[in-house]
C-alpha cells in the first residue's frame, strides 16, 4: 500500500527517473520515513521520503522554511568541497517549487537526497563516536552563527524552557490527577530541591550574558551520520527542532544521551552513571569545532548544561507520570517513573563529578 503511495508522490517531486522500490527506514518515532529507489539511467538512486507528523509539528510549512534556510546556508559554505551533498541534508523541491507536497489526506511530505556510505547509531559504542558526534554538532552550530535574519521559527515553543517545565511539574503535583504523588515523594523532593538550577541559564540570557544561537535541540548520537570508511561525523540530520536556543541545550543533551551506559528506562539504577571518559570525548570534540565562536561564559556553563538538561528531561517524565502518562508512550506500569529515576540518578552522578568536569574544561 505505501509503495503505491510513494510512487504517486515521487512523480510530484523534481526527481528524474522511474520509481523502482521503497521500504520503511530508520528508527525514528515521530515522522514516517522511507528509503525510495528511483531508477535513473539504469542505476538505482536512493532518496529519503518523509511524512511530517503535523500533530507534533503543527506548522509544517514554517518548519520546512527553517530547514531550507539552514541547509541552503550550509550548502553555500560547502561550495567546492568534494561530496558536499554528504555533509548536509539536501531537500528536493516539488515540481511546484515548494519544499514539500501535500497529499489527498492533507499530509505533508518531503524528500531528501540519501547520504550514502554513512550510518547512524542508536547506541554509542566508543569514545571516538562520542568525539565525532560532538564535533559534528559543534560544526553545525558554527556554520549557522552567521545565518541572516529573520529569526528562525520556533517549531516547538518552550521546548527547553526549564522554568516552564517546572511550572508544569508543580501543577501536576497539585492536581495529582492519577493519584500517584504518594508513590514518588522521593523523586518530587529531588526535583524541587534543584528548582533554582532551572532558571540559571534563562536568566543569564535575559541579562544579555549568554547569546541566543541556532541550535539543533535533539542531539542524540543517531542524529549524526558517521562515515563508513573514516569514522568521522559527516552530516547532522533530523532538523525538525532546529530553532533559536542556547548552545547548552545541545551540549547538555549530548551529555545526557551519550555518557551513561544504561538504557533510558533502566530499572537497575546501579547501572546508571556518567562515564567521565565519554564526557571528556564530548567536550574535546565539541570545543574542537565550536570553541572558536563560543564566548567564555558559554564555555563556562558547558558542564552545568549536562546536569540541567538531564534534570529537565527527568522532570518531564515525572510530570507525565503524575498526569497519567498522557505524552510519552509507555509499555509497562510505572514506565515514566522508571525513566525519571534514571535521569535523576544521572544528575546525581554528574553532581558527584562536577568539580572534576570543571577542571577538565579549564585544562582544555
Amino acid at each position: 500500500m505505501f509503495k503505491e503511495k510513494l510512487k504517486t508522490l515521487s512523480k510530484q517531486f523534481n526527481i528524474p527517473g522511474d520509481f523502482h522500490f521503497a521500504m520503511p527506514y530508520g528508527s525514528g518515532h515521530i515522522n514516517d520515513t522511507y528509503a525510495v529507489d528511483i531508477n535513473q539511467g539504469g542505476t538505482d538512486i536512493r532518496y529519503i521520503f518523509q511524512r511530517i507528523n503535523h500533530n507534533v509539528f503543527k506548522q509544517p510549512e514554517e518548519l520546512m522554511n527553517n530547514i531550507m534556510r539552514v541547509t541552503e546556508h550550509i550548502t553555500r559554505k560547502l561550495d567546492g568541497i568534494p561530496d558536499c551533498t554528504r555533509h548536509t541534508l539536501t531537500v528536493i523541491r516539488a515540481k511546484n517549487g515548494q519544499p514539500f507536497v501535500r497529499d489527498a489526506e492533507s499530509n505533508y511530505w518531503r524528500v531528501y537526497v540519501f547520504v550514502e556510505k554513512a550510518l547512524s547509531y542508536d547506541v554509542i559504542e566508543n569514545e571516538q563516536q562520542a568525539y565525532e558526534a560532538a564535533h559534528a554538532f559543534g560544526e553545525f552550530q558554527k556554520d549557522l552563527v552567521d545565518l541572516p535574519a529573520p529569526r528562525l521559527f520556533e517549531t516547538i515553543p518552550n521546548f527547553h524552557n526549564t522554568p516552564w517545565r517546572y511550572e508544569m511539574l508543580e501543577q501536576a503535583i497539585a492536581e495529582d490527577k492519577a493519584g500517584r504523588a504518594a508513590s514518588c515523594r522521593k523523586e518530587i523532593e529531588f526535583a524541587l530541591a534543584r528548582k533554582a538550577d532551572a532558571s540559571l541559564l534563562v536568566n543569564l540570557q535575559k541579562n544579555g550574558e549568554l547569546p541566543e544561537r541556532i541550535t539543533h535541540n535533539d542531539t542524540k548520537l543517531n542524529n549524526v551520520l558517521i562515515d563508513n570508511v573514516t569514522g568521522q561525523g559527516i552530516c547532522v540530520i533530523d532538523l525538525d527542532t532546529v530553532m533559536p536556543g542556547l548552545i547548552h541545550y545541545d551540549f547538555g543533551d549530548m551529555v545526557r544521551t551519550s555518557t551513561s551506559p544504561a538504557k533510558e528506562d533502566e530499572k537497575d539504577l546501579s547501572k546508571v552513571s556518567m562515564q567521565f571518559n565519554m564526557f571528556e570525548a564530548l567536550l574535546r570534540g565539541y570545543l574542537k569545532s565550536a570553541g572558536e565562536f563560543l564566548t567564555p561564559m558559554e564555555k563556562h556553563y558547558l558542564p552545568f548544561s549536562g546536569k540541567l538538561i538531564t534534570l529537565e528531561i527527568g522532570v518531564r517524565f515525572l510530570t507525565d507520570y503524575l498526569s497519567g502518562d498522557v505524552y510519552f508512550k509507555v509499555h509497562r506500569e510505572g514506565h515514566n517513573l522508571d525513566r525519571c529515576r534514571t535521569q535523576f540518578k544521572l544528575v546525581q552522578s554528574i553532581e558527584e563529578q562536577y568539580e572534576q568536569m570543571m577542571k577538565l574544561l579549564e585544562s582544555i
